[in-house]
């Protein structure tokens, strides 16, 4: 008889064990579903800041207070630079007789992103794990002999 109770014991061990595992699992998730929900909020603050800056540029740009002076001279420079680039845009197509349905680029490209804006929102880990230099060869792998 003593075997059946250690048997109804372990059963039960286990029984508690899983339970634990399903509590651990439903906790994970929910973690998961926070996080994401904290990534997308933090995505609308990023937006919403973007958008406070425009505004701010547009109303405010050219006599910025102190602390924003700085960054306003780097818009308007950029804008400046902008501005100039498509003028000599202009010019060479003018000059070389490419109308504007050839497919040249003329549009600004998007921001390039940054460390911050790189990898996972909730944690920061890289989407794309680094390679050790000793891996990264110009050489093709070499595929393994079929056998």
């Amino acid at each position: 008889m003593a075997f059946f109770e250690t048997l109804g014991t372990i059963k039960e061990k286990t029984k508690d064990i899983a339970h634990a595992g399903k509590q651990m699992s439903k906790q994970f998730v929910e973690i998961a579903k926070l996080n994401m929900a904290n990534a997308s909020e933090e995505e609308g603050i990023r937006k919403a800041y973007l958008e406070i800056g425009k505004l701010y540029y547009a109303e405010r740009g050219l006599t910025p207070d102190a602390p924003y002076a700085a960054l306003c001279e780097r818009v308007t420079s950029a804008k400046t630079l902008i501005a100039e680039n498509k003028a000599k845009i202009e010019t060479i197509r003018a000059e070389e007789g490419i109308s504007e349905e050839d497919p040249v680029e003329d549009t600004v490209p998007p921001e390039e992103p940054t460390a911050a804006d790189s990898g996972c929102d909730c944690c920061g880990h890289s989407e794309q794990p680094e390679q050790p230099a000793s891996a990264q060869t110009d050489k093709p792998e070499e595929e393994a002999p079929e056998q």
